[in-house]
């Protein structure tokens, strides 16, 4: 047992008060059996809470759980690097490692669980937006991924590498995890809108040895994001992953409503085709012009008759016909 004592059996036991619970809701999140309940209330407890509640006892705030579960949450992404990459060199396997689990990749983790809403924090820092904090929810989900590791060893922190850092794994594989969301913005805003990105500090909280600060970034005057970290490079970095969600829902194309599928129009049945007919064929005969009434030809076999008819004598009709004619 980490920072801590179970509670007693005179104190009311907070696993039984319902859905009130923070480590009930928890346990219920990430899908797991958290059997050292003191050491995963720790786990969500600011030391915010811890300072204004010093009439309680047994209290304990998670900052030595966060110094556990850094190491734990090294050792699991440490392991699964070395199985995926098992050619990769020391230097690029340390490099990917603190991209996949800096401030960002953790704090991504925590509001994947809305862990911000389990948290137990004290009234000032819940007046000062404590439960969106990237820097405060990173810390928490240290101490939870200590917790889990104190109640159930390495393997279930392995689950949850491989459930909340997945994508992380894909982008090292794919060669573009070193590409931060600040480089990222910079190409879509040159691109799509022929623009720099701008960042400025806003606000800044907490002591000088623990300060948190605010960044916004601005496209041509409109603020597109807004986020926070512990220095200025990680709330620049936070900033620009929220304006990068921005651009993208901007610029993703319009849904185009499904339309109707038009009604089927069945055609009439074709008649079988006529047979082809030349042009000259298929034009109407012209009518029949009347014939002119021709000569009767003669027959030959009269004409020798004729002939020796007009010898004897009986040719006047020939003679006459050729009188005619002159």
């Amino acid at each position: 047992m980490v920072d801590g004592q179970a509670p007693s059996r005179d104190t009311p036991n907070p696993r039984e008060e319902g859905q009130g619970d923070p480590v009930v809701a928890l346990s219920a999140r990430l899908g797991l059996v958290l059997p050292d309940y003191a050491t995963a209330l720790a786990a969500l407890t600011h030391k915010s809470y811890v300072n204004e509640h010093r009439a309680e006892e047994g209290l304990t705030d998670n900052e030595r759980l966060e110094f556990l579960g850094d190491a734990v949450i090294d050792l699991a992404v440490s392991h699964r690097l070395m199985e995926r990459f098992p050619t990769a060199r020391e230097g690029d396997l340390s490099k990917m490692r603190a991209a996949v689990v800096d401030e960002q990749g953790l704090s991504e983790m925590a509001r994947a669980l809305d862990l911000g809403a389990l948290l137990r924090l004290g009234r000032g820092e819940e007046l000062t937006g404590g439960r969106q904090k990237a820097s405060l929810l990173a810390d928490a989900m240290e101490a939870v991924i200590a917790a889990v590791f104190v109640g159930g060893g390495l393997e279930p922190v392995l689950g949850i590498v491989d459930r909340f850092l997945g994508e992380a794994f894909a982008r090292a594989a794919a060669g573009t995890l070193d590409r931060d969301f600040k480089t990222q913005l910079q190409e879509v805003a040159q691109s799509r809108l022929r623009a720099t990105p701008r960042y400025r500090v806003i606000a800044e909280h907490g002591p000088d040895h623990s300060k948190t600060f605010e960044v916004e970034t601005d496209l041509k005057g409109e603020v597109v994001g807004r986020g926070a970290g512990r220095s200025k490079k990680d709330a620049e970095q936070a900033a620009a992953k929220l304006a990068l969600d921005a651009l993208a829902r901007r610029f993703s194309p319009p849904e185009v409503p499904e339309l109707p599928e038009p009604a089927t129009v069945t055609a009439p049945e074709a008649a079988p085709p006529e047979p082809a007919v030349s042009p000259a064929a298929a034009e109407p005969p012209p009518a029949a012009a009347p014939r002119p009434r021709a000569k009767r030809a003669r027959p030959a076999a009269k004409r020798p008759k004729r002939r020796a008819a007009a010898k004897e004598g009986k040719g006047a009709p020939a003679r006459k016909g050729r009188s005619r004619k002159r």
